[in-house]
C-alpha cells in the first residue's frame, strides 16, 4: 500500500521533469539558435501554456489558488522562518509558489523573445537578443536555487521532496 498523500498528479510530473530535460538542453548542451535549440525551447514555452491552464482546472495542488504567493502569505511564512519555525505545507510553501511563478514566466519570455529573433522584423536585433540571454542567465540561476532548496530541505527537512517529484505523494508531516 503506497503511503502519504497524493500532491503531484500525473501531468504536473510530467511537466515538471520534461521541462526540467528542457531546460539542461537548452542552457547547457545545445547550441543557441541550433533547430532542436529552437524546438525545445518551443516544447518548453507550450508546456508552461499548458500548466498555466492546469494552474485553473487541475487537481487541488496544482491550483494556483492552493500556492498563490500572496503578499500575506509571504510575510507569515518568512516571520515564521526568521522565528526559527517550519510551517508544513501539503503542497508549495509561499516561497516556493513564488520560485515556480518566476521559473515559469522565465521560460515563457525565452520562448517568446527565441520566436521574436526568428522574425524578420528583430532578426539580428542585438537588444533582443542580450534579453534572450538575460532571460537564459537569470533562469540558470534560479534553477541552481531551486534544485540548492530543494536537496538541502529533502536532505536536512522532514520531507524527501525529490521523491514525492518522482511518486506524486508526500509522506504524513512528521
Amino acid at each position: 500500500m503506497t503511503r502519504g498523500a497524493l500532491v503531484w498528479d500525473p501531468l504536473v510530473r510530467i511537466f515538471h521533469w520534461t521541462l526540467a530535460t528542457a531546460c539542461v538542453l537548452n542552457l547547457w548542451v545545445l547550441e543557441s539558435g541550433e533547430e532542436w535549440h529552437r524546438w525545445i525551447g518551443y516544447y518548453a514555452a507550450g508546456a508552461v501554456v499548458v500548466r498555466i491552464l492546469w494552474g485553473f482546472v487541475g487537481t487541488p495542488y496544482a491550483r494556483f489558488s492552493s500556492f498563490w504567493p500572496t503578499p500575506r502569505r509571504l510575510l507569515f511564512y518568512l516571520r515564521a522562518l526568521l522565528r526559527g519555525e517550519h510551517p508544513y505545507y501539503v503542497g508549495h510553501n509561499p516561497l516556493g509558489g513564488l520560485m515556480i511563478l518566476a521559473l515559469m514566466g522565465l521560460v515563457l519570455a525565452l520562448g517568446i523573445s527565441g520566436w521574436m529573433m526568428g522574425l524578420d522584423r528583430y532578426w539580428g536585433e542585438a537588444w533582443l537578443e542580450e534579453l534572450h540571454g538575460l532571460f537564459a542567465n537569470t533562469l540558470m540561476v534560479l534553477i541552481l536555487i531551486h534544485i540548492a532548496v530543494v536537496v538541502l530541505y529533502s536532505l536536512l527537512g522532514s520531507e524527501n521532496l525529490i521523491k514525492a517529484m518522482i511518486t506524486g505523494r508526500k509522506d504524513e508531516h512528521r
